[in-house]
């Protein structure tokens, strides 16, 4: 169980990190006299609340998943936690609505844990995933159901509420996709022919790919959702790759999104914008190109060491808490602390990269490496059009932006990385058990399989 002792380390070192960023923002506020804010009455609840959340999840894991992977919970309960720090300090009443999104995301991920013990079941039904994950990306196209918010068609109204099917379609394509690569990835890897240092497929094998671009340039189109159909068509590619290791798809993707950029710029205005604010966004500062131009501001005033918790100015940034939150935390954290929010990105990647690895089926290994790319090119497309690297879309930050079915959607995530890292660890203890009960001997030594084992168990 030495893996939960290091979880629940690193989730009070996360507990306290939001705690101190909530404790200071709250009193810079209430200084300004913005708020009320009352030091002891506050944090206690705000503590009672992360402490009761954090804990909960943590005793599911130690029930249902007590040899999985110890970086990845405390992660996203850091990403987690800043955000909704940052939230509260740009708009009291998101950050209400943020904590409820909280609480049902944990609830998913604790769910997820119970129900779902092995994830291979969802192989079989590949194809019904896929019907499933195609209408929800499709269900804002639905007259009288669909809803355009900030020029964008991907919201559903459900009464007062309004959800993203898109940020659920994504873990159902993820799952088809593995399911789809592991039937049909001897097929795939068969080369046709060798064109300078590439293996080339059959160009029929070329198909589905073709298929995702299509879907990739229809939800563009239609949903004008340039994130979204970025993120799928890269997803598709990345899954591809990882299945078969052929570097054609890979080239052949980036052919199929160079031409897809090239005739959507030229056929449709509103991606001709994005492109033409994308270059130069001070061209009309205080027109398309004002919410780029506030941003590029925040992250110059923010310098190395930022402006302080709570002593910038990122409400100046229109939908602050949304697509630009990186931005504010540039501004008041600096370079050191946009840096270090990288950082714990990263090392939720590397995390999820690592079970992927450890998988010991190949439908649980491309399905790991599938949700921890999306994870991973969601947090670069957003980041990267705050920095002017790519065109500006409307994509979340993973756990951090303000948001309820994109953070429900990536707990549920989290929770199957989880999963299939506690099932991995625990298959190969009871191999390594195996081996020594038949009396073969271990090609390792003494001590590494004894720490492997108490890591194990």
């Amino acid at each position: 169980m030495r893996a939960r002792s290091v979880e629940l380390v690193l989730l009070i070192l996360a507990t306290f990190v939001t705690v101190v960023g909530f404790v200071t923002i709250g009193l810079v506020q209430a200084e300004a006299g913005d708020v009320n804010f009352d030091l002891r009455d506050d944090v206690t609840g705000f503590l009672l609340v992360v402490v009761g959340l954090l804990l909960g999840a943590h005793i599911m894991i130690r029930l249902f998943a007590p040899l999985a992977d110890a970086m990845l919970f405390p992660c996203a309960a850091l990403l987690n936690g800043l955000g909704y720090v940052m939230i509260s300090r740009l708009d009291q009443g998101l950050a209400d609505s943020q904590s409820a999104w909280t609480f049902m995301g944990v609830a998913a991920f604790c769910l997820v844990l119970l129900v779902l013990r092995d994830p291979r079941r969802l192989e079989p039904y590949r194809y019904t995933l896929a019907v499933v994950g195609v209408g929800l990306l499709l269900l804002p196209l639905v007259p009288g159901l669909g809803a355009t918010i900030n020029g964008a068609r991907i919201w559903l109204r459900v009464g007062p509420f309004s959800i993203q099917p898109g940020e659920f379609a994504k873990v159902v394509l993820a799952a088809f996709l593995a399911g789809y690569l592991v039937d049909k990835r001897e097929l795939l890897t068969l080369t046709g022919r060798r064109i300078g240092p590439l293996h080339v497929p059959h160009a029929r094998h070329f198909g589905p790919l073709l298929l995702a671009w299509g879907v990739a340039l229809m939800v563009m189109t239609a949903e004008r959702d340039l994130g979204s159909s970025l993120l799928f068509f890269t997803l598709f590619v990345v899954m591809f790759y990882v299945a078969t290791a052929r570097a054609a798809y890979v080239f052949s993707g980036l052919v199929l999104f160079m031409a897809g950029a090239v005739l959507s710029w030229r056929m449709f205005s509103h991606v001709q914008r994005r492109v033409d604010i994308w270059l130069d966004p001070f061209a009309d500062a205080k027109g398309s190109g004002f919410q780029i131009a506030e941003a590029a501001f925040a992250l110059a005033d923010g310098g190395l060491t930022g402006t302080g918790l709570g002593q910038g100015t990122p409400k100046k940034i229109p939908y602050a808490a949304t697509d630009m939150i990186f931005a504010a935390f540039g501004e008041e954290l600096g370079l050191l602390g946009a840096s270090a929010l990288l950082m714990t990105f990263m090392f939720f990647v590397a995390a999820g990269f690592r079970v992927a690895t450890n998988a010991r089926s190949p439908f649980e290994k491309l399905l790991a490496a599938g949700f921890t790319a999306l994870i991973g090119f969601q947090a670069f497309i957003i980041i990267a059009g705050i920095l002017r690297v790519l065109p500006l879309t409307g994509v979340t930050l993973p756990f951090v932006s303000y948001g309820g079915s994109s953070l429900i959607s990536n707990y549920i995530i989290l929770a199957v990385l989880m999963r299939i890292s506690h099932n991995s660890t625990e298959q190969r203890a009871e191999e390594l058990d195996e081996i020594e009960r038949s009396g073969h001997s271990l090609n390792v030594s003494a001590r590494a399989r004894s720490d492997w084992k108490a890591v194990a168990r």
